[in-house]
């Protein structure tokens, strides 16, 4: 189990990192409902990675057995494929970049985040994390790592809180340091969403790139 929780950090780590997210659980923190609006995005972002993982947990076990000491070929091709998926969605974040002195461009219905009720923010956080393109192909990957492990269900169960907890924390942690010291985290908050707003594009490319070279890698190596 430990070589199992070993191999998804990464891509725990690639969903954490992930700015529009982020910016839009700041922006529901600074906003008139903020108390209820950040725990229903919070729940759905939650929610969405349980979904995203333990769907492709399951489909993983469709998989042809294969022996643990021989080649994995059905498992590297998929590999390969999420690997390459995940370079091109970091070649279109980093076209997306805003250039040097242009405001980076936010989508529109965070123009509206004020007026988002608690159904519309755990929606809003379920699409982000579940139906997300470049959520879907960590949660794959994630996915086919922990259902090829060969692990009972205490120890699936287990690997999926984990990486749930690690890439749901960038969202958790804002929202309860807000209810603990909402006044002293206004600041603070409202200075990084303005630096992911300035980043994101930049942040995500090189971090796909990562992860996608290093799941490149994995599937060659199952071969």
């Amino acid at each position: 189990m430990n070589a199992v929780i070993g191999e998804i950090l990464p891509l725990a780590l690639g969903v954490a990192i992930s700015p529009i997210p982020i910016i839009a659980a700041i922006l529901m923190l600074l906003s008139p409902r903020a108390r209820v609006t950040s725990v229903g995005f919070l729940l759905g972002w939650v929610l969405g990675i349980v979904v995203a993982v333990t769907v492709f947990t399951l489909l993983s076990s469709i998989l042809p057995e294969q022996d643990t000491d021989a080649s994995k070929p059905v498992q590297g091709v998929i590999q390969l494929l999420l690997g390459a998926g995940l370079l091109l969605v970091a070649l279109r974040q980093w076209r997306r970049r805003p250039k040097a002195g242009q405001e980076p461009t936010m989508p529109k219905w965070m123009q509206a985040i004020d007026k988002v009720t608690f159904p519309v923010a755990f929606g809003l956080g379920f699409l982000l994390s579940a139906i997300n393109p470049k959520n879907l192909l960590l949660a794959a990957a994630a996915g086919i790592d922990i259902g090829s492990a060969g692990l009972g269900i205490g120890a699936i169960v287990l690997v999926i809180a984990i990486f749930t907890l690690i890439a749901a924390s960038t969202v958790l942690v804002p929202v309860v340091g807000y209810f603990i010291a909402a006044e002293k985290l206004r600041g603070p908050l409202d200075g990084l969403r303005v630096w992911l707003g300035k980043e994101n594009a930049i942040i995500m490319a090189v971090l796909l790139v990562v992860i996608g070279v290093s799941l490149i890698g994995k599937g060659i190596g199952s071969f």
